[in-house]
C-alpha cells in the first residue's frame, strides 16, 4: 500500500487517507495472475517485464453505487543496476522473490512496509514502523539506494509533504549523489509534487538546499541566498529567507484554482524575486533593486527550461509565469497612483497574464514577511479588475472584421487597423456598444480618405 495508506492505518497524527492502493501478489505466475484478475474486471498490462497489470473491477450494477476505482497490481520485482543513470535499471517480475528482498528496493523504510488485508497484519521488515513514529525519513538499504538520482528528490518532498526529518545517514548518502543523470520531466515530477501537496514547500526547498540540490540544479535559488533586502520592507532577512517564507504564503492563495492555475502562482512566487542578485544595490545608504521585475525575466525563464515548463493542459503555464514575474508590483504601483491610473490599464494588463492569478501572488509576496504589512494595495487592485470583469481575461473587442465587411469594405489591411483602432479606444471606455464602434471606426475610415457605405 501507498506509504500515506500506511501512515493512516498505523494511527499517526495528521496523516491523510490514500488516493489510491497499489497491491502486490506473491507466489502466483504472471499469466495466472492475469487469469484470476480477469474474474474481478477488465485488466490492462502496463509493465510487460515486469508484470504490472491495472485493474478496472466491475462496477456496482444498482443505482447510486459509489465507483470502485482502479487498482494497480504487480509481482514483486528485481532491480538490477546496469547502467549509470537514473533509467540504468533492468527490473524484472519474481513471483517467488520473498518479501523481504523485494521490499528492499525500495528506498526508505516507511515505505517498504506491506499490509496484509487478509491476515490484517503489517509487514515490517526494515523498522519502518518505528520510523513513523519518530516521523523521520531512512533509507531502506545504502548500498541501492545511491544507485537511483530520483532519490535524493523524493526525499525533498517527501520530507515536505509528511513534514518529517531525514536521518543523517540518509542525509550523507544524499549528498553523495550525482544529480546530472536526472532528465527535466522526473525533476519536474517531483517539484510538482512539493508545491501542489505539501503544506509547507518551504521545508521541501529548505532540505532540497541541505542536500544539495539548490547547488546542483538550481542556481537561480541559490543566488537568493545572501542576497540582503532593506529591513524596513523585509526584516526577515534575505531574499532567500522572504521566498521560503511566500511559497508557504501561496498555498492560501491558491484554493480552489485548478492545477495548471494553482501551479502558476506558486512557479511565480519562487521566482518572483530572481532579478533580485543581480540589481540589488546600496543607493543613499539604502537597499534597493530597481528594476528586479524586470530583471528576473531572464532566470524565470532559465529556471522553466530547466524544469522543461511549457504548457500544461492546453494552458500556456511558462508564459503566465514569465509575466505574473514581470508584473508582481504592479498592484502596489497601480495602487499609488491610483489617481492617475485609468480603467484602460487594468484592461490591457489584463490582455498579458490573469490579474486574479497576479492578485494572490501579490498578496503572496507581501504577506510572506516578518512583520504586520497590509494588503490595502492588493484588496483595491481585485476590486477594481472585479468592477471591470477582467479577472481572467480582457474584454472581448466589440468590433470584428465581419461588421466591416458587413459595411462594404473589402478585405485587406485596413480591416486590421480599423478594428485594433476601434479596440484601443474600447479598452479605455470611449467605446461602449457596436453603435460607438460603428461610429469611430467610421471616422477612422473618413481620416484615411476611405468612406464606408
Amino acid at each position: 500500500m501507498r506509504d500515506l495508506e500506511m501512515l493512516r492505518l498505523q494511527g499517526v497524527p495528521g496523516m491523510p487517507a490514500a488516493e489510491e492502493f497499489d497491491l502486490e501478489v506473491y507466489g502466483l505466475p504472471t499469466d495466472r495472475l492475469a487469469f484470476v484478475l480477469g474474474r474481478y474486471g477488465e485488466v490492462r498490462l502496463v509493465g510487460q517485464s515486469f508484470a504490472v497489470y491495472k485493474l478496472v473491477p466491475r462496477q456496482p450494477e444498482h443505482a447510486g453505487g459509489a465507483a470502485v476505482p482502479a487498482i494497480d497490481i504487480s509481482l514483486p520485482r528485481r532491480d538490477t543496476k546496469v547502467a549509470p543513470g537514473h533509467r540504468g535499471f533492468e527490473v524484472q517480475g519474481d513471483p517467488n522473490l520473498s518479501q523481504k528482498d523485494a521490499t528492499r528496493r525500495r528506498d526508505f523504510t516507511v515505505n517498504a512496509m506491506m499490509y496484509d488485508p487478509l491476515a490484517g497484519r503489517t509487514i515490517d521488515h526494515w523498522s519502518g514502523l518505528d520510523d513513523l513514529r519518530s516521523r523521520v525519513l531512512r533509507a531502506v538499504d545504502p548500498s541501492t539506494f545511491v544507485e537511483d538520482s530520483l532519490r535524493v528528490l523524493r526525499a525533498v518532498q517527501l520530507a515536505a509533504r509528511l513534514e518529517f526529518s531525514i536521518d543523517p545517514a540518509t542525509v550523507d548518502l544524499c549528498r553523495r549523489i550525482d544529480l546530472s543523470d536526472l532528465p527535466a520531466e522526473r525533476i519536474w515530477g517531483e517539484f510538482e509534487k512539493l508545491l501542489l501537496k505539501a503544506r509547507r514547500p518551504s521545508i521541501g526547498l529548505e532540505w532540497a538546499d541541505r542536500l544539495g540540490v539548490v547547488g546542483s540544479l538550481f542556481p537561480e535559488l541559490r543566488a537568493l541566498k545572501g542576497c540582503p533586502q532593506e529591513k524596513e520592507w523585509h526584516p526577515e532577512g534575505d531574499v532567500w529567507t522572504h521566498t521560503l517564507m511566500a511559497i508557504d504564503r501561496a498555498k492560501a492563495e491558491i484554493d480552489g484554482l485548478p492545477k495548471e492555475r494553482a501551479l502558476a502562482v506558486m512557479l511565480a512566487v519562487i521566482c518572483h524575486d530572481f532579478g533580485k542578485p543581480a540589481t540589488t544595490a546600496v543607493v543613499d545608504g539604502r537597499i534597493r533593486s530597481y528594476e528586479h521585475e524586470e530583471g528576473g525575466i531572464p532566470p524565470t525563464r532559465a529556471f522553466l527550461d530547466r524544469l522543461n515548463v511549457r504548457t500544461l493542459h492546453g494552458y500556456d503555464l511558462r508564459e503566465q509565469v514569465v509575466q505574473l514575474v514581470s508584473h508582481h508590483l504592479t498592484p502596489s504601483h497601480y495602487f499609488k497612483n491610483r489617481e492617475n491610473v485609468g480603467d484602460g490599464a487594468f484592461r490591457r494588463l489584463a490582455r498579458k497574464l490573469e490579474p486574479d492569478l497576479l492578485y494572490r501572488v501579490s498578496r503572496a509576496d507581501c504577506l510572506g514577511r516578518t512583520g504586520d504589512f497590509s494588503t490595502e494595495a492588493q484588496e483595491w487592485f481585485i476590486g477594481k479588475v472585479r468592477a471591470l470583469s477582467v479577472e481572467s481575461r480582457p474584454p472581448r473587442p466589440i468590433l470584428m472584421g465581419r461588421h466591416l465587411l458587413e459595411m462594404g469594405l473589402k478585405p485587406g489591411p485596413i480591416i486590421g487597423r480599423v478594428t485594433k483602432a476601434v479596440y484601443e479606444k474600447q479598452l479605455d471606455g470611449q467605446v461602449k456598444d457596436l453603435e460607438e464602434a460603428t461610429r469611430e471606426a467610421r471616422r477612422l475610415l473618413m481620416e484615411e480618405g476611405r468612406s464606408a457605405p
